[in-house]
């Protein structure tokens, strides 16, 4: 099942412990889930404009993806991150919410969304149990969103974003990519907007991933840069604080606000690396930026019954997790040919 095994692996027990902790001593406690591919927007840098979404056989079953997470649990995971493609165009999705918000040992049920259905439903994921929200939001001008979206629509997203807020969710972050050419011109209004909100943000490097229709280098804006705009106009203080993520956070003085940078290229964090990520066809990756991978659907499927087949592979892969992503952005081709909707944005 596992797709690649580093020559010394017969070196290292198959089973060491019932938690997680890779060859390089990091123990992974925090797992993304994708719950689909499908999305109603196509943003440029995540899709391509004409995408060809997997048949529903392939998907995991919402009853798979509550087996998975309880499992994952079990071996010392405490946060849960749902993602997709949009996880709420998922039929059914409230359910999976409701059904892993119960179990034991699990601190923190949170989700990434691109926004489109919060308005609909903010309230009824609060009360699932969901903590934390991230909203992908990535302009402020209407015309300039649905270009990086291709299909979405601003103002809906902005309904939801207030949906969120008077549903009582104990965070929401806008989660931002910086374009350069694009959007870079935006980096202080958006920020002004997340104060005005009093809801925090975080600016995250363009990562390569998947074979878009422009090239990664012309477009990428250093997360370095965006800090030395935003301290132009802001006083801002370095925090210690964390969400259990690779984000870097800076309070902005006298609000509510924190601004966090994701920063693959220019501040590695792989050193701290805590998670891993399985997309919604049950593929265990063990880092965004490598292929290696171990494939959970087929034990899932053929031991309906016995989770022990699972647990073990899982217990497996800790020896295959790399020690980093080498993302590099020169390279002729993406670094990883799947795109980010695939493994779960």
């Amino acid at each position: 099942m596992i797709n690649k095994v580093p020559s010394n692996r017969q070196n290292i027990p198959a089973k060491v412990s019932q938690s997680l902790i890779d060859q390089f001593g990091r123990t992974v406690d925090y797992i993304r889930l994708s719950i689909t591919d499908r999305c109603d927007f196509r943003c440029v840098y995540c899709m391509a404009e004409e995408m060809t979404f997997l048949p529903r056989n392939e998907v995991l079953s919402l009853e798979e993806c509550a087996r998975l997470v309880k499992v994952f649990v079990s071996l010392g995971v405490s946060k849960v991150r749902i993602t997709g493609g949009e996880p709420l165009v998922r039929k059914n999705a409230l359910w999976l919410f409701e059904t892993i918000g119960k179990l034991d040992g699990l601190n923190e049920l949170v989700l990434t969304t691109n926004g489109s259905q919060l308005e609909k439903q903010a309230q009824d994921l609060k009360n699932t149990g969901v903590k934390r929200i991230n909203i992908s939001v990535d302009s402020l001008n209407p015309e300039r969103f649905k270009k990086i979206t291709r299909t979405g629509e601003l103002d809906k997203v902005l309904r939801g974003i207030q949906a969120a807020k008077l549903a009582g969710f104990e965070s929401i972050k806008l989660n931002t990519v910086i374009m350069r050419g694009v959007n870079d011109d935006e980096i202080l209004s958006l920020v002004d907007f997340a104060i005005a909100q009093e809801i925090d943000i975080s600016f995250i490097e363009e990562m390569p991933l998947g074979d878009v229709d422009h090239t990664r280098e012309s477009t990428f804006y250093s997360n370095t840069d965006t800090l030395k705009v935003l301290q132009s106009k802001h006083p801002l203080t370095a925090s210690n604080e964390t969400t259990g993520g690779p984000a870097r956070y800076w309070r902005v003085t006298n609000t509510h606000t924190k601004i966090g940078f994701i920063s693959p290229h220019s501040h590695n964090f792989c050193e701290s690396c805590n998670r891993v990520r399985i997309t919604c066809k049950g593929e265990l990756y063990l880092c965004l930026g490598q292929e290696d991978k171990v494939e959970l659907m087929p034990l899932l499927r053929n031991h309906l019954k016995n989770d022990q087949p699972l647990i073990d592979a899982i217990l497996g892969s800790m020896a295959i997790k790399p020690k980093g992503h080498d993302f590099d952005l020169k390279r002729a081709e993406p670094a990883v040919i799947r795109f980010m909707s695939h493994t779960g944005g």
